[in-house]
C-alpha cells in the first residue's frame, strides 16, 4: 500500500493549473485521485477531471474535484491510471477492475498517459494476469465458445454471489487465462474483430511515462515511442 501511495502522490506532481486530467481507476490510481483532491482543497489547484469509472467519479466528487465527461472536453492533457501488467517493452494489460472500456476511451483522447504501479506489476512478458475482454450480453456464450476453441481458457467474470459481473456499461467481462501472450498486437487485432467484443484489455503503444513504486523509491521511466 505504501508503494502505491508513493507513486500516486508522485504522479500528481505532473498536474498543473488549468489542465484537463484523466482520473484512473484502481487501488493505485485511488491515491493519485486523493492527492489531486488534496491539492484542489489546500493549494486551490484549478483542474477539470475526466473519470474512468463510476467508482472514481464518486471518489472525485467527494473530494470536490470539478468533473466533465470525455464528450465535454476537447482533449485531456494527462491521464494517470494504474495497470495490471506492464511488459519490458511497455505494453500493458488493464481491466482487472472492470473499467477497461472507459479507461481506453479516456487514454485515447489524452495527450499524455502515465501509468502508476508497484514493482510487482512489471513483467518480462504479458499474460500471467488474465486478459479481460468486454463483451455485450447478447451472443456472449458464442464468443466464449470461440475463445475456448482457440485455447484461450476463457472464464466469465462473476461477483461473489456467483452472478455475472457487469461493467459500468452493463456488459459482461470474459477473462482469458493464457499464461503468456507472445504477440500482443496480433492478439489484440484478432479479439477486436470478433463480433460482440466491445473492447479488450491490451493497452498497446499507449503509455508515455511509467512511475514504479520500488523499495528504493519511485522509479520514473519515460517511454520513447
Amino acid at each position: 500500500m505504501e508503494l502505491k501511495k508513493a507513486v500516486g502522490i508522485e504522479a500528481a506532481k505532473y498536474i498543473e493549473d488549468g489542465m484537463v486530467v484523466g482520473l484512473g481507476t484502481g487501488s493505485t490510481a485511488y491515491y493519485f485521485v486523493e492527492e489531486i483532491g488534496r491539492r484542489v482543497k489546500e493549494e486551490h489547484l484549478n483542474v477539470t477531471g475526466v473519470t474512468t469509472s463510476t467508482r472514481t467519479k464518486e471518489q472525485a466528487e467527494s473530494l470536490g474535484i470539478p468533473l466533465k465527461s470525455v464528450d465535454e472536453v476537447e482533449r485531456i492533457a494527462i491521464t494517470v491510471d494504474g495497470a495490471d501488467e506492464i511488459s519490458k517493452d511497455f505494453q500493458g494489460i488493464k481491466g482487472g477492475g472492470g473499467a477497461l472500456l472507459i479507461e481506453k476511451i479516456v487514454a485515447n483522447n489524452s495527450d499524455q498517459v502515465i501509468w502508476i504501479v508497484d514493482q510487482s506489476k512489471m513483467v518480462d512478458e504479458l499474460g500471467a494476469f488474465p486478459l479481460p475482454i468486454e463483451v455485450i450480453k447478447y451472443g456472449s456464450q458464442h464468443i466464449f465458445n470461440q475463445l475456448k476453441a482457440k485455447g484461450y481458457n476463457p472464464e466469465f467474470r462473476t461477483n461473489q454471489d456467483g452472478s455475472r459481473y457487469l461493467t459500468d456499461e452493463e456488459n459482461y467481462i470474459i477473462d482469458l487465462h493464457m499464461g503468456k501472450i507472445t504477440d500482443p498486437l496480433s492478439l489484440g487485432n484478432e479479439l477486436i474483430e470478433m463480433v460482440g467484443v466491445v473492447e479488450h484489455g491490451l493497452f498497446l503503444n499507449r503509455v508515455n511515462r511509467v512511475l514504479v513504486g520500488t523499495d528504493e523509491g519511485v522509479k520514473d521511466i519515460k517511454v520513447e515511442r
